[in-house]
Formats: C-alpha cells, sequence, structure tokens
C-alpha cells in the first residue's frame, strides 16, 4: 500500500479518491491547492503525488516544475487536457505518468501500482538496443540504424512498451491498459492502426515485417531482424 498525495481543487473529487483509495489499503492526504501542495510533497513522506493541472492558485505544469526541482517523488498527472501537446509538455516537465478525467479510483490506482513498480526497480536499463534499434526511455530520443525518428508521443511509448518486453508476446489488450491507459477495454483498430504508423517509420509493413511482429488472436512482440 501507497502513501498518496492528492492536489486536487475539485472537492467532489478530492474527498471521493480520497476515500476509494482509503478503502483499499492507502495512507492518503488530500489538498485543494497547488503551492499548498507542493509543500507537503516536497516535506511530507509521500510515495507518489497525484497532481491536477487546473488548480486555482497556479497551473499544474508549474507546480510539477516546482516538485522537480527538488524532489523525485513520482508524480502522475490528472487532466481533463487529452490534447497531445499537452501530454508532451507534462511528461517532459517531468511527470511519471498521466490519467484523463474521468477516470475510476481503481484506475488511478492500477497507474500508482505501474509508477511504483517503475520507480523501485532501480537496476533497468534505460538505453534499450533491439538489432539497430536505439530508445532511450529517459530522453524520449530514439534511432534506427543511426537515424533519429521522429515519433509522436503516443508512437514512443509504444516502442518503449515493445522494447522492454524484446521476443514477449504482448495482447493488444495489454497495450491498451499500458500505453493507453484503458484497462476496462478499448478498440483493437486503435492499436493497429498506432502499429501501422510505427512499422511505416521503421521502414517495414505488416505483410513484410523486420522488428513488429503480430500473430493474429495472440499479440504483437519485438524482435530485431535477423542478421
Amino acid at each position: 500500500m501507497a502513501a498518496v498525495l492528492i492536489i486536487e481543487d475539485d472537492q467532489r473529487i478530492r474527498e471521493s479518491l480520497a476515500s476509494r483509495l482509503a478503502e483499499r489499503g492507502h495512507d492518503v492526504e488530500a489538498v485543494g491547492q497547488a503551492i499548498a501542495g507542493v509543500e507537503r510533497a516536497v516535506t511530507g513522506s509521500f510515495d507518489v503525488v497525484v497532481l491536477d493541472l487546473g488548480l486555482p492558485d497556479i497551473d499544474g505544469v508549474d507546480a510539477l516544475r516546482m516538485i522537480r526541482g527538488v524532489s523525485a517523488i513520482p508524480v502522475i498527472i490528472a487532466t481533463a487536457r487529452d490534447d497531445e501537446s499537452d501530454i508532451i509538455t507534462v511528461l517532459d516537465a517531468g511527470a511519471d505518468d498521466y490519467v484523463v478525467k474521468p477516470y475510476s479510483a481503481e484506475h488511478l490506482e492500477a497507474r500508482i501500482r505501474a509508477v511504483l513498480r517503475r520507480s523501485n526497480d532501480d537496476t533497468g536499463p534505460q538505453v534499450v538496443t533491439v538489432g539497430g534499434l536505439t530508445v532511450d526511455l529517459d530522453a524520449h530520443t530514439s534511432s534506427l540504424d543511426g537515424r533519429s525518428l521522429e515519433l509522436t508521443a503516443r508512437e514512443f511509448e509504444l516502442l518503449s512498451f515493445l522494447v522492454q518486453r524484446e521476443g514477449k508476446m504482448v495482447t493488444k489488450r495489454e497495450l491498451l491498459a499500458e500505453v493507453w491507459r484503458q484497462p476496462y477495454g478499448g478498440a483493437d483498430k486503435t492499436v493497429d492502426v498506432h502499429l501501422s504508423w510505427l512499422r511505416k517509420k521503421l521502414g517495414e509493413t505488416a505483410a513484410e515485417p523486420r522488428y513488429i511482429h503480430t500473430k493474429r488472436g495472440v499479440g504483437v512482440r519485438l524482435v530485431a531482424p535477423p542478421t
């Protein structure tokens, strides 16, 4: 169970989340303003912060940068902003994950577990190489055969998820849960379209795969092409 700080100005959401997470055994503290939240984040003993962007005193992105200036505590952004440029901004500002409103307490708890698993794994490589493909997980950059890949935020997340599981068959349901934050299912077509875009940037197709291989009805796996 985790010690969770919720920074959320909407009283109904704040109290509901705090109550639901506490029912699951978490130690929860909730505040309604950014400055008070930043102070508690850097002085308290929390495992993770859930930070709303639309706060009344300062913008949540500024609050995130203030926390990041003095602390490495995992931060999950809760936002109604689902535009890709907004998501890139919060990730570049130091967010560890994000959820898009509306979301359930169960969904948030799943994201908390995932963030804490990652933060507790200090031995995992931050630069992953598979064949001629290199992905820098910290810098959010990737290259193929020495050539930089221009990926969208979602394409980079998809590629990162696959390279960290090199050779392992991953189901579309796993991809929807971990990359699209849809733990209760979603449209497989969404995964198919993004896989198609990613394949194109890797110089391959579903009919002639090099790195990304799909097994109908089973899932997707990423492997190095034969030398």
